[in-house]
């Protein structure tokens, strides 16, 4: 029992016991509902997951929700381009990206309140508005929860780095914070971070070293019970893992890579990225989330659409290509989103400033239909017209890719159940 019976309760019981309801039936009843809800999560369609965030705000109408027949103050400076979707338009820098709508779905009836970045943020990762006394763990930290380890490789990184505080372990256990790289794999000379032994120390040393490690952890086990130590005791293992795992380390080199596909991603930032992040899935990673780009456009927005759209158009065009090439896309759920979008009218700046009401998101993969849009905004993209899509809904579509029951509850500090979504519903249109 989580409270007491009040009365109110006790007069329910009698009414109740009129239909043949017993005290002890009710009292089960009531135990039964202020239970947390403990659903097992099983495998879905999606296997892992690229979480690719736009990080500023990125504009819907320079990118995936074009608006060519508003006036020009709305629509903006910039032209938009057919797909191979028929009636699907995109912006004109999405040149690449067109060729393979037919394989991605865009979402362009996205709705939350949130108009600051930071808290705009902690909804895109956690699916949940922020709270004054509760830090929600990002949906890389729920997968890594409800999932074991997988082919000696971390179950969720950070390409290059965790971009936020809201991309954590929130209120679970350090055990399942995310690996960040340490550098940019677009970078000269990239290594990741500790992957490899120090000089000077080979493998018999190192297993030395290892073993007096765990003689000095078994002591503090003994006297001491703390999150912390758990903790460490997991990533010393996943990094001993690491270390000792030749296909764990082949899958951070992108040296291993064809040329030719190199080229096809771009040898740049983006492609360095996006590529990464496919030979990480591939080798069995669940959760890789990517940063690129700054998307606060207050000021010249056509400018700064056409310095950063590019390189990214040709390495996501190629990512769903070469993910599909390889039988990967049905098993490797795709998201881009950003944490809002921008204002309907362009402002003083020939820019367009925060606006949440409405965005778009790109899905692809892992059980998600292809060529497809969903929703749509208005004439002027200001607000939702037809099937808006909430934070809660999306994130609790993802989870249900991946088998995780998005009601589920998890023990939050105080023993308090906590859903993983609150509220969230599957939206079955968008699966296949």
């Amino acid at each position: 029992m989580t409270r007491r019976v009040t009365r109110r309760d006790a007069l329910y019981v009698g009414f109740l016991g009129g239909l043949g309801l017993t005290l002890a039936d009710f009292l089960k009843l009531r135990e039964a509902q202020a239970a947390p809800k403990f659903y097992e999560s099983k495998e879905g369609k999606a296997k892992s997951v690229i979480f690719i965030f736009m990080p500023g705000g990125m504009c819907h109408q320079e990118t995936f929700d074009p608006k060519p027949l508003a006036p020009l103050e709305y629509r903006g400076p910039m032209n938009s381009i057919e797909t191979n979707v028929g009636g699907v338009r995109v912006n004109e820098t999405w040149k690449q990206t067109a060729q393979v709508m037919d394989k991605i779905t865009i979402c362009r009836s996205m709705s939350h309140g949130e108009a600051a970045h930071e808290r705009g943020t902690h909804n895109m990762f956690t699916g949940y508005r922020p709270s004054p006394i509760l830090q929600f763990p990002s949906m890389g930290s729920i997968v890594t929860h409800e999932f074991g380890p997988r082919n000696n490789l971390p179950q969720y990184i950070c390409i290059p780095g965790q971009p936020n505080q809201f991309a954590g372990t929130g209120y679970l256990s350090a055990s399942y914070a995310p690996f960040s790289l340490g550098s940019d794999p677009a970078s000269g000379g990239f290594k990741v971070r500790d992957l490899n032994l120090p000089p000077g120390i080979d493998g018999d040393r190192f297993a030395t070293r290892r073993r007096v490690l765990d003689i000095v952890n078994d002591r503090f086990r003994t006297k001491e019970k703390d999150d912390s130590l758990v903790a460490l005791d997991s990533f010393y293992d996943r990094a001993y893992s690491m270390i000792s795992s030749p296909e764990a380390q082949g899958a951070f080199d992108l040296s291993k890579e064809d040329p030719k596909l190199r080229d096809e991603y771009g040898r740049n930032t983006a492609g360095a990225r996006l590529l990464l992040a496919r030979r990480l899935v591939e080798a069995g990673s669940r959760f890789v989330t990517l940063t690129y780009g700054g998307w606060d456009m207050h000021g010249n927005i056509e400018g700064s659409i056409k310095s950063q759209v590019p390189a990214f158009d040709q390495g996501f065009a190629a990512l769903i290509r070469d993910l599909d090439r390889r039988g990967l896309l049905d098993s490797t759920l795709i998201s881009i989103c950003s944490e809002f979008g921008r204002t309907p009218k362009i402002n003083g700046n020939a820019g367009r400033d925060h606006w949440p009401k409405v965005f778009s998101v790109v899905l692809a993969g892992g059980g998600i239909k292809r060529g497809t849009v969903y929703g749509s905004s208005n004439a002027i993209a200001s607000e939702p017209d037809e099937k808006m899509l909430n934070v809660e809904d999306w994130a609790t579509t993802i989870y249900h890719c991946l088998g995780i029951v998005g009601d589920k509850e998890l023990i939050a500090p105080g023993e308090r159940p906590i859903e993983i979504v609150k509220n969230g519903k599957v939206r079955k249109e968008l699966l296949v």
